[in-house]
């Protein structure tokens, strides 16, 4: 009879990706954020352990979206005082900081218990084509159907 298996904290072998933003859509790149953070995709996935990678994330500024998503995608932010609510289109997220809208379609994906704050951690959003993590030697994965 077989045991089964489950991870635990100390076994868990962290390794880093990097995903371009530019070469497809919000959701298909917050989707793979989403499973590589949680490391869903690993032999040794436990649910109450977090195995997830580092997920970096270039290109931010250059983010597609299809329809008329970025006049109907709504952010809000309310201050605690009676009329504080603020809203904010994509559009307007995009001008103002376009790596807090990935990270939002990021954090919506991740399962929301404790280990949510941890892998929000491990995810690095930057605009431009550079980023600082390059002694990592993140494994590039393209987003492209066809292409690994």
């Amino acid at each position: 009879m077989n045991k089964t298996y489950s991870a635990r904290p100390s076994e868990v072998k962290r390794d880093w990706y990097s995903l371009d933003a530019s070469e497809d859509t919000l959701g298909r790149v917050a989707s793979k954020a989403a499973q590589l953070l949680t490391g869903k995709g690993k032999p040794m996935f436990t649910a109450h352990i977090d195995c997830g990678d580092y997920v970096i994330i270039t290109n931010a500024e250059k983010l597609k979206v299809t329809g008329n998503k970025m006049a109907s995608i709504k952010y809000y932010h309310h201050s605690q005082y009676p009329g504080g609510l603020s809203t904010r289109t994509l559009e307007e997220q995009m001008v103002k900081n376009p790596a807090k809208a990935i990270q939002e379609a990021v954090r919506g994906m991740l399962p929301a218990n404790k280990l949510t704050a941890d892998r929000m951690n491990r995810l690095k959003v930057y605009n431009g084509e550079t980023h600082k993590h390059e002694a990592q030697q993140p494994l590039k994965i393209t987003l492209k159907k066809g292409e690994k």
